[in-house]
């Protein structure tokens, strides 16, 4: 083998990545951005369904999620784990094409049967969408660092899609078609997810890595009965502790607050921005910020492994900041003290650059807290972790509207 390591020519496998980064959060936005599908074409006739259907999506989401996540953590595996990322991406394409079916019928006289095959789908698809992206996880932590922050950064490229989709999703002739040309882009870019994985062993850069990850394992089995114990998962996660505490609190903070807490904060100065306030200083701001966050993450290495969790836990401040804007201005009892539209935004700015920047150095810092060998699974642990924060933080989300709403506020 060559003492140099081989470039990563055209940056192909950084490509890849990124690529496999945007396919971990298709499933979730293709289902979040057909709403009004569900909603108002669907589901019309059935507003017990209608009504709470986002909820419900949440659920069916994240609790598969959150569980498929730790079990793939604690699967025995031996360094190889394209069995686990193809036969999830094929699962998911099954799901896919399933909904699209689903879309192509009258199921009119039973909505009910509709919707809970609909999240019996969300369920199942969440589930191997984890097995996947925590695989694909592994698989980057392998590599050198920055090549972790190129699958966060394909996550939140994502989501700046789906809003542009969201966007262009006027020109549809109705909600039937655009779902269901929603849902075939989904299944299309979970295939290439499929034909550019098992093109990465001909490439000579990933070929390089994978060897020497393959060596330091073996010779990791050889000494494990001598003179080095095998590691626990419990041991590795102890080492890694603070930056997967990086990890877990930037989803934390980040979902406790966005979407449902800045989505539903209104202009202080009547017709700011029009009808366009709340996509651009919400959705848009947050998904487009956050993309440049990971580009930053990749150049500027700061704050570095020791001092990144002051940056981190400094960032809980935006949940009282946000409370304190116009949140539920019709119902809220709490003052408020955030009364300019532009230190909002600009507060907005700065919570999207802040999650993807402090999310992609955590996860390109934790492979560098264990030894070489147990980086894959020390990728993987950090994927449940980010997983558990989002999960933790859309749960948070359920006590913003009791804390500004309550009645302790109208005697203070």
């Amino acid at each position: 083998m060559d003492l140099a390591a081989p470039k990563d020519r055209w940056h192909l496998i950084f490509l890849t990545l990124m690529l496999h980064g945007l396919g971990t959060l298709t499933a979730w936005n293709m289902f979040i951005t057909a709403k009004d599908y569900f909603v108002k074409y669907k589901l019309a006739s059935a507003p017990a369904y209608s009504e709470h259907y986002l909820a419900y999506v949440g659920w069916a989401s994240q609790i598969p999620n959150l569980v498929f996540s730790w079990v793939n953590v604690f699967l025995t595996s031996k360094g190889d784990l394209t069995c686990r990322i193809v036969w999830s991406l094929i699962m998911e394409v099954l799901i896919f094409v399933f909904t699209i079916i689903l879309a192509m019928m009258d199921t009119t006289n039973w909505p009910g049967t509709f919707f809970w095959l609909t999240m019996i789908s969300v369920f199942l698809l969440n589930g191997f969408n984890a097995v996947f992206q925590n695989s694909v996880y592994g698989v980057a932590a392998r590599l050198p660092v920055r090549y972790t922050g190129a699958v966060v950064l394909g996550s939140n490229i994502c989501g700046t899609l789906i809003v542009f989709l969201n966007w262009c999703s006027v020109f549809f002739d109705n909600q039937r078609t655009a779902a269901i040309y929603y849902f075939i882009g989904g299944m299309f870019v979970l295939l290439i997810c499929i034909d550019t994985y098992f093109a990465l062993p001909l490439n000579k850069f990933y070929r390089y890595h994978e060897s020497l990850q393959q060596q330091m394992q073996a010779a990791n089995d050889d000494n494990k009965n001598v003179n080095k114990p095998r590691v626990s998962r419990l041991k590795i996660f102890g080492q890694a502790f603070v930056q997967l505490y990086n990890v877990f609190i930037v989803f934390f903070v980040t979902l406790a607050v966005y979407p449902s807490v800045i989505s539903d904060i209104s202009p202080n100065v009547p017709g700011f921005l029009g009808d366009n306030f709340v996509r651009m200083t919400c959705f848009l701001t947050f998904n487009l910020t956050a993309m440049i966050g990971n580009i930053t993450a990749s150049t500027w290495k700061f704050p570095g492994p020791r001092w990144l969790v002051v940056f981190t836990t400094l960032r809980v401040l935006f949940i009282p900041f946000f409370l304190m804007c116009n949140y539920k201005p019709a119902d809220r009892t709490f003052p408020v003290y955030v009364t300019n539209d532009w230190v909002f935004w600009v507060a907005s700015v700065l919570l999207g650059w802040s999650s993807g920047h402090g999310s992609s150095l955590a996860m390109m810092y934790i492979g560098g807290t264990v030894a070489p060998e147990n980086a894959g699974t020390a990728g993987m642990i950090g994927a449940a972790m980010l997983v558990t924060g989002l999960v933790t933080g859309i749960t948070f989300t359920r006590l913003c509207p009791i804390i500004v709403t309550a009645d302790l506020w109208r005697t203070a």
